[in-house]
């Protein structure tokens, strides 16, 4: 039975089952004749490639992988990370899975309290739109389920690894686009090939982007937000 949604600010119609009905019922919204976005599931022909993922966790990534190619039609990608808002901004920490993206945006939460929530936890969708970058929470938010459907504008983005000292500079180049690109929904397709890499040119060269290393110490917060934010030296 086809369900209709409202996921980074665009209409989604997707017919589905499990976790991934289940983590997308806060984005729910009324049917809609023409939606933006049609996801249709391709998860029965990936089932032999991964014989050993059960159906609810094959659906969930099947799906999360047709939302994120057709979001490259309207200026959106995603990013792999931990999104945390502050103060109305948000600030996106990827890596590698295991490097330690959720502990140090838990460590923000710590520090700031009511002034801060996590936006999304593994998947969240990035927009270019008339007056910048945005950054939305969306269904394909982790095993914790952690998202919250609203629109924030993009602050920053770090690239995590972890150091024996907390230390944090500005990122960019060839490198940085490496670091980033292996961190995001590569669509076979070469039209969405060429959409990407557009995108993510746009991305770094109007997106503040950093290298993090950190401790996962109380301190690596301090030392993040103060660079990221602008408060502790100009960007």
């Amino acid at each position: 039975m086809d369900q209709y949604y409202k996921i980074a600010g665009l209409t989604v119609k997707m017919d589905s089952f499990g976790r991934t009905v289940e983590q997308a019922t806060p984005y729910s919204c009324p049917p809609c004749e023409s939606p933006q976005i049609v996801i249709e599931s391709n998860w029965p022909e990936m089932k032999a490639k991964y014989p050993y993922w059960p159906d609810e966790l094959g659906e969930y990534m099947a799906t999360g992988a047709s939302f994120y190619k057709q979001l490259l039609d309207f200026g959106g990608m995603m990013l792999h990370s931990s999104a945390v808002v502050v103060d109305g901004q948000a600030y996106l920490f990827t890596a590698d899975s295991g490097t330690g993206k959720s502990t140090h945006t838990k460590l923000w939460l710590e520090k700031f309290g009511d002034r801060a929530f996590i936006l999304n936890d593994d998947k969240p969708a990035l927009r270019l739109e008339d007056d910048g970058w945005y950054a939305y929470g969306t269904p394909w938010s982790g095993k914790h389920d952690i998202s919250v459907d609203t629109r924030v504008p993009l602050a920053g983005i770090a690239v995590v690894e972890r150091g024996e000292e907390n230390s944090i500079e500005p990122f960019g180049g060839i490198t940085a686009i490496h670091a980033i690109l292996k961190q995001v929904n590569r669509p076979k397709q070469k039209e969405y090939r060429e959409k990407l890499l557009e995108l993510l040119d746009k991305l770094i060269t109007q997106v503040s982007v950093w290298k993090l290393r950190c401790n996962m110490e109380p301190e690596a917060a301090e030392v993040s937000y103060q660079a990221m934010s602008g408060k502790g030296r100009k960007i």
